[in-house]
């Protein structure tokens, strides 16, 4: 529970999460959207992840919630009041200078397809890397319908314990719908599901969160090799190019990182869950890993992978530099020539 005198707080962060929400909920399909909608009354209303919802409320709360959309879509987002000073909501250097002394995170950023993304939670820990502010928080305050389990802003990677919980509950609660013998269930079965939910919840998010700790070491690795980037994102927002600039990206990072070390220590649950959530472009452009991550469910013999994704990490570099070279080249124009190049470079 927030204490009292920083409800104002995050009244004012929440207003500006459903300001973004109210701009980009269309971004989503119409399945996707209602399973989010779901999750985030369920977060709003704090009710436990095995309780049962009813519909009918649902349904009314959407309602109510769209409306409210309707009104705010075209407000500017508010000055965050921080410690008796005002910031800008993306200012989150300043803001976290203030508000890290109370035990409080906050954070305002850019995410995928240009969707503003706010949110205001308890400190769980900080420690440094190479020069970061590694926070990770507990329970949130204030958040949008989106809310990033794990995310990268200036000196700061914010790890948030809760949206993590909640991601995995909707990958669980999607993967029961059908059953299918695949990557999740796979990791699934790492735990015990059945019978203890919650305890399972828990130790997978757990695990999952140091897998996510280690993509964002890998996402600061990666920046450091490529720089220009963000500039070329920009130029390349809402297009084909972005969705495949970030695949190519995100491969380079768990290859430097992420996937050879939950390789070397074994992470078997995190691994299988790893694949479960790869994207459909992380797919399509790098077939030869989901073949070496098949080829291991059968056999068990870690090699494959192992070699796999050790030839990967100079080929996704080699293809980063390509895309900032085309993107000097042409600049604003640059997408249909990222996209030839990344369709002709699949690994």
């Amino acid at each position: 529970m927030i204490y009292p005198e920083y409800r104002q707080l995050a009244r004012h962060v929440q207003r500006n999460c459903h300001i973004s929400d109210a701009r980009h909920a269309g971004d989503y399909t119409l399945c996707v959207y209602l399973l989010k909608m779901r999750e985030y009354y369920r977060w709003e209303k704090s009710y436990s992840f095995n309780q049962s919802l009813s519909t009918d409320d649902i349904g009314d709360w959407l309602t109510s919630r769209e409306h409210l959309w309707e009104k705010l879509e075209n407000e500017e987002y508010a000055q965050i009041e921080a410690d008796d000073a005002c910031y800008s909501p993306f200012d989150s250097t300043s803001i976290n200078e203030k508000l890290l002394r109370h035990g409080l995170v906050y954070s305002g950023g850019i995410g995928h397809k240009s969707k503003p993304h706010f949110f205001l939670a308890k400190l769980e820990s900080e420690k440094k890397f190479n020069g970061y502010n590694i926070l990770t928080t507990a329970e949130e305050y204030a958040r949008d319908l989106t809310s990033p389990p794990a995310m990268s802003q200036d000196n700061n990677i914010y790890i948030r314990r809760e949206s993590f919980k909640r991601m995995i509950w909707e990958k669980t609660e999607e993967w029961r719908w059908n059953k299918p013998d695949n990557a999740m269930a796979k990791a699934m079965k790492c735990y015990d599901f059945d019978h203890d939910v919650e305890g399972s919840m828990e130790a997978m998010t757990d695990n999952e969160l140091e897998a996510a700790l280690l993509h964002e070491i890998g996402e600061i690795k990666a920046g450091e090799k490529l720089p220009g980037w963000s500039n070329m994102m920009s130029d390349v927002s809402h297009t084909q190019a972005e969705i495949m600039a970030r695949a190519v990206r995100d491969h380079l990072a768990d290859a430097i990182s992420t996937l050879p070390t939950l390789l070397d220590q074994k992470k078997e649950a995190s691994i299988h869950f790893f694949f479960a959530n790869l994207t459909n472009m992380r797919k399509l452009i790098f077939p030869s890993l989901k073949k070496a991550y098949e080829q291991w469910t059968i056999s068990h013999e870690i090699d494959g992978l192992q070699i796999a994704i050790e030839n990967s990490q100079a080929h996704w570099q080699n293809i980063s530099s390509q895309i900032l070279d085309l993107h000097t080249t042409y600049t604003n124009k640059c997408s249909s020539h990222i996209e030839s190049l990344v369709k002709n470079s699949y690994l």
